[in-house]
């Protein structure tokens, strides 16, 4: 458990100040501004560019509050719980206000939705059975998405067709990696769930091997998914 607080161990999900936990609340407030700045004037260009700058700079402290904390011991329960929320409320609130303004088909946005928040509560449920490896292609998704997103809010009709090519075909990788991640993550929780019933108990198969594992009775947090870009 971390010792943040200065050597008191952490409550759970307790919250201590710190540069990382502040750069994930700041990217909590962001996205609203976000979504009032976008939707102020969808079609008004000198409104997209700030927007994009604000999402731009929400993005950033995703990348940014991970390496401090790695570096200067900073992990916290909070922010192992709370950056990820945080990533998937800006990301997600992306996709939706681009379908609002009509420029993202509904039907994409929910089913990156449906992935993205159902993939997490996969990943609450699957705690008892122990420790699932990594996305392999998690932080690929999280940097397409992020490209694609910027490419649409950005907007500039002005640049012609090849800026619409070239941001579709982001989109559509990001759409195909986000829906092929959402499945291998699927195949593996089946993996984790079968391998510890097996053994009679929590395993950890992050290294291919089943091998037995003690959970906590309560976990501390959110086990890391590697769609994070720091």
């Amino acid at each position: 458990m971390s010792q943040a607080d200065g050597g008191k161990p952490e409550k759970l999900l307790g919250f201590t100040w710190n540069v990382p936990n502040a750069l994930t609340i700041l990217r909590m407030v962001l996205v609203p501004v976000f979504v009032v700045v976008f939707l102020m004037h969808p079609h008004d260009q000198g409104w997209r560019l700030w927007a994009t700058v604000i999402f731009v700079v929400a993005i950033l402290t995703d990348s940014l509050d991970g390496h401090i904390a790695r570096k200067y011991d900073l992990v916290t329960n909070f922010g192992k719980i709370w950056d990820s929320i945080a990533d998937k409320a800006l990301t997600g609130m992306a996709f939706v206000v681009l379908s609002v303004v009509g420029e993202l088909p509904w039907w994409m946005t929910i089913i990156i939705l449906l992935r993205e928040w159902g993939i997490t509560a996969l990943r609450f449920a699957i705690l008892k059975y122990g420790v699932m490896a990594a996305n392999r292609g998690g932080k690929l998704k999280t940097l397409v998405q992020s490209f694609a997103l910027i490419a649409f809010v950005l907007w500039l009709p002005g640049l012609g067709v090849w800026f619409e090519v070239i941001k579709w075909a982001l989109m559509w990788i990001a759409f195909v990696l986000t829906v092929v991640t959402g499945i291998d993550y699927l195949f593996e929780a089946s993996k984790l769930r079968k391998a510890s019933l097996e053994a009679g108990g929590p395993v950890d198969i992050s290294k291919g091997v089943a091998d037995e594992v003690e959970l906590p009775e309560a976990p501390e947090a959110l086990p890391d998914d590697g769609e994070h870009l720091g």
